[in-house]
């Protein structure tokens, strides 16, 4: 078999805030784009690049079998493997992250340590970056210790105990001893390396731990949760505050579909939901680092946003091909830009006024929201009330039509919802009542154009009849309560109509690109939210419990699952389907009060 067909999203990932990276279950790094998560994929072998590599692996002759997990309440990963003579070996990855001098250390560094546990193991260790998108291979240089590879607009070393020529010509040796490398900058260790890498993996274990530590986590779905958690950290670029949606490009939502994206950008959408869900479990450091992101955006003189945007700020994401990458399981073609962040999505005012709620109410905060602060979003108000009744491509970005989505129209409400109850908060009085006359003319109209009295539930926009999954959180917004019979019916009709097996679908009318195929893993969990909601428990329990057998065996997920046999598809980590997650176990656990 090639590498291409070999591949699937049985994946770790590694990261710290500056970058991340994937692993497969033999610890191979097969994706990893340097210096940051927009950039070129040094490491690619997930997307089969045609002249081969883009890896780092580490080969044990005569392989029979791994295991890998992570080190509990970490973002480190260790892997064994086995050969067929006993003989066994252990890898530890993990990116350097801890408090110093004020600050986190968060270099653009994967730390690797490799342990003899048994026999006389035979290894080669293959470290073939590509550049330029997987088109070359980089020129690179060696020294005694080192080696530096020249890769687009930045040089990486490999720092390694190891004797050099056995890296550099990827010779086979017998394993005696432990061996460390350090993958990053090029700059040059001041301390051995073996005491650098012990040191970096204490601290790294205490950065995790103590961050978990904090989390208000719910009783039940504890490891579930953490691991969620943790995934949902790591995809923040720190440098911005910026969140991106996943790490990857262009994994299909499905075999052979041209539902094929570059998700490595931050959609203000996306970044809204993981804001929200870490403030639940009281991680708000993240909040805080995004809304500077949402105020460093150079937004246009209305106030008005795009619904995408790059890490770095960046506004135009021109969708481009990569020729030199085949693709995920040779499914090409590889994007690199995202044409989304031309469409008009209205949600997104909703979103980040959503996002930002928490700074005027949380008083552990050092810097909470202000009267300053809240002018800063009322500009978002004013859009939300002006764009609330007209068309867009909505939160599923259909490129080819525009409606009135119902969802886009609740969320503009909910942004000056939001307002008007912040307003309260800093005493404005009298922009409290601007804000929610507003919001209630909105929410009437609203309920009169999204109601479909024929077909007996809401419907996906104004006038229409059709349903989407993101009707499933009229409730958790606020818009209506559960109780309402007009939510209660929704719910049941999306459960018929939308509901296939274990898995819902976000809609079913084809649309651009054909009838959707996969399961939307996030509208499962909102499903899920929604039927505990209004009282079916037990159902919803049942398919929760489903949902996390399907995680990979490390307990992350991907955008989209197979409906036939849970296969994980779409871009991953995907951090929608780890915020619905969250979400549903927070709905579902016991309390705490209950454990005794």
């Amino acid at each position: 078999m090639t590498p291409a067909d070999t591949s699937t999203l049985d994946l770790g990932l590694v990261g710290n805030g500056s970058f991340g990276a994937l692993f497969d279950t033999k610890a191979r790094l097969v994706w990893s784009c340097l210096p940051a998560f927009d950039g070129d994929p040094a490491f690619c072998a997930l997307l089969s690049p045609k002249a081969g590599h883009g890896d780092w692996s580490i080969e044990l002759d005569d392989f029979a079998r791994s295991e890998q997990a992570y080190i509990e309440n970490t973002a480190i990963l260790r892997t064994v493997l086995h050969d067929r003579h006993g003989a066994s070996i252990e890898i530890l990855d993990f990116a350097p992250r801890w408090r110093q001098h004020g600050r986190f250390y968060r270099p653009v560094m994967i730390t690797r340590r490799v342990r003899l546990l048994s026999g006389s193991p035979r290894i080669r260790i293959l470290l073939r970056p590509l550049a330029d998108w997987g088109a070359r291979t980089p020129e690179y240089t060696w020294g005694s210790n080192h080696m530096r590879f020249l890769l687009q607009d930045f040089a990486l070393r490999a720092t390694t105990d190891m004797p050099i020529r056995l890296l550099r010509e990827g010779l086979a040796f017998v394993l005696d001893r432990d061996l460390h490398f350090v993958l990053g900058p090029d700059e040059t260790l001041t301390q051995p390396i073996d005491e650098f890498v012990r040191d970096a993996l204490h601290r790294t274990t205490d950065y995790w731990r103590e961050w978990v530590r904090y989390l208000s986590i719910p009783l039940d779905f504890q490891e579930a949760v953490i691991r969620s958690a943790i995934t949902l950290k790591l995809c923040q670029y720190e440098d911005s505050g910026g969140i991106i949606a996943a790490m990857t490009t262009s994994i299909p939502e499905a075999p052979g579909t041209a539902r094929n994206w570059d998700y490595r950008y931050c959609w203000l959408r996306d970044a809204a939901f993981v804001v929200r869900t870490l403030n639940r479990l009281g991680a708000t450091r993240t909040m805080e680092e995004y809304i500077r992101y949402i105020f460093n955006l150079a937004v246009s003189d209305d106030g008005d946003m795009q619904p995408v945007y790059g890490i770095d700020y960046a506004h135009e994401l021109t969708e481009e091909e990569m020729p030199a990458l085949a693709g995920y399981r040779g499914m090409g073609p590889v994007r690199r830009g995202n044409l989304a962040y031309v469409q008009r999505q209205h949600d997104t005012y909703g979103s980040v006024v959503l996002a930002s709620a928490q700074l005027f109410f949380d008083r552990r905060l050092e810097h909470p929201g202000d009267a300053a602060t809240f002018a800063k979003l009322e500009p978002l108000g004013n859009l939300a009330w002006k764009q609330y009744d007209q068309p867009d491509a909505g939160l599923w970005e259909f490129r080819g039509k525009a409606h009135v989505h119902t969802y886009s129209s609740a969320m503009c409400w909910a942004a000056c919802d939001r307002l008007a109850r912040i307003a309260v908060q800093l005493g404005l009085d009298a922009r409290a009542t601007h804000w929610r006359e507003r919001a209630d003319t909105m929410r009437t109209r609203i309920l009169a154009e999204a109601w479909n009295a024929e077909a007996g539930h809401f419907a996906d926009a104004f006038g229409g009849d059709r349903l989407d999954a993101s009707l499933l959180l009229l409730a958790d917004l606020g818009f209506v309560t559960p109780e309402d019979p007009r939510f209660v019916a929704t719910v049941d009709a999306i459960g018929r109509t939308l509901r296939h097996g274990d898995g819902l679908f976000r809609y079913v009318v084809p649309d651009d690109f054909g009838a959707p195929e996969t399961s939307f893993t996030i509208c499962t969990f909102w499903y899920i939210d929604a039927l505990a909601s209004i009282g079916r428990q037990h159902e919803a329990r049942s398919l929760f419990e489903t949902m996390l057998a399907r995680r990979n065996h490390l307990g992350l997920l991907s955008e989209d699952m197979s409906f036939e046999d849970g296969e994980a598809w779409g871009n991953f980590p995907q951090t929608y389907s780890h915020v619905g997650l969250i979400m549903a176990a927070m709905r579902l656990s016991r309390s705490w009060q209950e454990a005794a």
